[in-house]
């Protein structure tokens, strides 16, 4: 219905159709950091991506990510739909890729998950559903990573990191920087998630002390 209203709905479904219903991963590991805005995220991965000689991967994928500012402005339900959607196409992406070496992924489902949750959410941590929910675990079609790191910073440290970039808030930043009820109701949800769960880093301390400690993850769960 939606696609009437906004051609770049029509190809976002169109690209979602041509992807393969099951997707299967190669045998190089698929390795997912989430966390925050300013959480470290985008140098960290490049860094993995260079010491592994893997490839990057981000979601929403580069197909569909010049149509994220259209869908930020939709109501919730067309924008978790849009961010959905990609997290399929990026499985494609992912399947491919992960035959050819290790895979390194810039958020994924647990992204998306976490946001909605802590959307569809008002109120405490304590107003979240209950730990073991089914809103947590991973949806049983798509394609699963190995490991999930999640990247956390305290938040007067966030901020400081998002002046110092000195660029345009996004709408969920500005919430997250105005809202700390909703901040702390993200980062419980990132925590709740199951099958695969996150593993949590604090990502305050120097690049290259975290960078050090994720490698040490990473060797010791796919002994590389």
């Amino acid at each position: 219905q939606c696609a009437e209203r906004i051609p770049e709905a029509e190809a976002v479904l169109d690209l979602l159709e041509k992807c393969p219903e099951h997707q299967k991963k190669g045998s190089f590991p698929v390795i997912v950091f989430e966390g925050l805005d300013a959480a470290g995220k985008t140098t960290v991965t490049e860094a993995v991506k260079d010491n592994l000689n893997g490839i990057l991967l981000r979601s929403p994928p580069p197909c569909i990510s010049q149509w994220r500012t259209v869908f930020d402005d939709e109501p919730t339900p067309i924008k978790r739909a849009f961010y959905a959607a990609g997290n399929y196409i990026l499985a494609s992406e992912i399947a491919k890729a992960s035959t050819q070496a290790p895979v390194i992924i810039d958020r994924y489902w647990h992204s998306t998950a976490a946001y909605t949750i802590a959307t569809e959410t008002n109120g405490k941590i304590q107003d979240l559903p209950p730990a073991h929910d089914e809103v947590y675990q991973w949806p049983e079609d798509l394609l699963k990573p190995d490991l999930v790191l999640l990247l956390t910073v305290d938040p007067e440290e966030r901020v400081q990191r998002l002046q110092r970039r000195g660029l345009e808030k996004t709408k969920e930043e500005a919430q997250l920087e105005a809202n700390s009820l909703f901040r702390q109701r993200v980062e419980e949800s990132y925590r709740r998630m199951v099958n695969p769960a996150c593993q949590e880093i604090d990502a305050s301390q120097k690049k290259k002390e975290v960078l050090k400690t994720v490698l040490q993850l990473i060797n010791k769960h796919f002994v590389l």
